[in-house]
């Protein structure tokens, strides 16, 4: 080998090295495209997560508050599982993933899922708004499509970009349910997300077999909900419900001409 020829294979070698954290450090979210900073790694944001969503169940079930309801426990796991396996058709590695549905009895909890497939919904939220099978499916789809598109890795990975110098996963998490200007600058990426959450969650829907009334149904009893109980939070994280109901309508004409 040539001294020329020695030299270009090392830069080729070296330009590799050097470019491939670079391509880890994104993804394109499932059906939308959309790009996404991806800086912390799957395993180490589920994993902080997890701790976090463990001592949620923990405390509700010492509190006598964790799927006492095994009806409607049996009900979320069945839909659940049927939403997980047509996900796995958009994004084949979420089957594979450690996937736990809970039903809560508080009153503060409607839907809640933390990264790597952990979701609790509300008991009193969901007979509050006699959800049928096809509605809860809505609800329960939603949830599962921000863990398949990594919405709490692409969050923490942006909160860490905002932060100098780079910091661990857990100092970005704390930082993000404390520092009040943090969340309105990131506010606009929660903005996103729940209007891609809402249409990859009915794509999954759909493709799982529930009917595209179904899920105007939900959203239609969400924004008259939010209509009788009135108010707005101090930061906007999720479009209106108008606008919600108005983007389900939409893409459930789409979905069934």
């Amino acid at each position: 080998m040539t001294a020329v020829r020695r030299w270009t294979w090392i830069a080729g070698i070296a330009a590799c090295l050097l470019t491939a954290p670079a391509l880890a450090q994104h993804a394109e979210a499932p059906e939308s495209g959309r790009w996404q900073e991806m800086r912390y790694g799957f395993d180490e944001v589920s994993d902080t997560l997890e701790l976090r969503y463990i001592e949620q169940v923990v405390a509700l079930a010492a509190a006598g508050r964790l799927d006492t309801d095994r009806v409607l426990l049996r009900r979320v796991q069945a839909i659940g599982n049927g939403l997980v396996a047509a996900a796995a058709g958009l994004k084949p590695e979420v089957a594979h993933w450690q996937w736990e549905w809970h039903v809560a009895e508080a009153p503060g909890v409607e839907a809640h899922c933390e990264a790597g497939g952990k979701i609790l919904v509300g008991g009193p939220f969901i007979r509050a708004l006699r959800l049928d099978d096809g509605e809860l499916a809505m609800l329960l789809a939603h949830e599962v499509a921000h863990v398949v598109a990594e919405h709490h890795r692409e969050t923490l990975s942006e909160a860490m970009l905002m932060s100098k110098p780079a910091v661990p996963v857990e100092v970005a998490l704390e930082r993000l349910d404390s520092d009040v200007p943090l969340q309105v600058r990131l506010a606009g990426l929660s903005h996103t997300q729940e209007r891609e959450a809402d249409q990859l969650g009915m794509v999954i829907a759909h493709r799982a077999g529930w009917p595209a009334r179904a899920m105007t149904a939900f959203y239609g009893k969400l924004t008259a909900q939010a209509a009788s109980e009135g108010g707005a939070p101090l930061i906007a994280t999720h479009p209106s419900y108008a606008a919600r109901l108005s983007t389900a309508r939409g893409l459930a004409r789409l979905l069934e001409p």
